[in-house]
């Protein structure tokens, strides 16, 4: 039986840049001028949040080929479901969030700020596509982000598909791509990361956990870090 959040699809859930920087550990001011994407952004306010900051960010989602109003629609759903599914959990850690109800608040923040921008950026700082293949030029961007798809959905999305995602993810990055986290929604290591760090196919590449000092989602505390030997 789960012992942690059961999802049967990828929910549109909004982070905010604040969460990101703590993902990531992000050092905000060197990321000025940087051309950084976004992937499987949804419906997060970072793009937005740190284009106003002075970044360069590019947002991909297979959901950005719709208007703001259906996204708009999905996004109350989504956020009810999972917040009454996680609140009894003991999966996760609420020191930073606190609550649910404080939860909640980070998520609509985020929803309502991407939704203002998106219905301005829409087919411009925001590229609908779906992974495993991106629609940018190789070694496009300094740095790639990707929360809350890679390795969370290993129910959903097999090894080759994360294998495949990767890939083309680095193809697009001429710097280094972040992952986070390295855990199931069940609080357990995905078991596609040490067959990615041992597949022959991606020998070019280095792997590095990095330690941060955020944890909701038990032991999520780490990002994967990607990059050219």
């Amino acid at each position: 039986m789960k012992q942690g959040l059961v999802l049967d699809k990828v929910v549109l859930l909004g982070r905010t840049l604040d969460e990101y920087r703590r993902y990531f550990a992000l050092d905000l001011e060197a990321c000025r001028g940087r051309a950084i994407l976004d992937v499987a952004s949804g419906v997060s306010s970072f793009c937005a949040e740190a284009n106003q900051r002075g970044m360069r960010v590019t947002a991909f989602d297979a959901i950005y080929g719709l208007p703001g109003e259906e996204i708009s629609r999905r996004c109350g759903p989504d956020l009810d479901h999972v917040t009454d599914a996680i609140k009894d959990l003991k999966t996760y850690r609420w020191g930073f969030y606190q609550s649910p109800e404080h939860l909640r608040g980070f998520r609509e923040r985020a929803y309502q700020t991407f939704l203002e921008d998106y219905r301005e950026q829409q087919g411009k700082r925001y590229v609908p596509g779906r992974l495993p293949e991106l629609p940018f030029a190789d070694g496009q961007f300094d740095l790639a982000l990707v929360s809350y798809l890679l390795f969370v959905y290993e129910d959903q999305l097999d090894y080759e598909f994360h294998r495949q995602s990767l890939l083309e993810i680095m193809r697009v990055t001429r710097g280094e791509a972040r992952l986070y986290p390295l855990v199931t929604f069940e609080a357990k290591r995905c078991s596609h990361l040490d067959r990615l760090k041992n597949d022959p196919a991606l020998a070019h590449l280095g792997f590095e956990e990095v330690r941060t000092d955020f944890e909701f989602l038990l032991n999520s505390n780490f990002y994967l870090r990607v990059f050219r030997r």
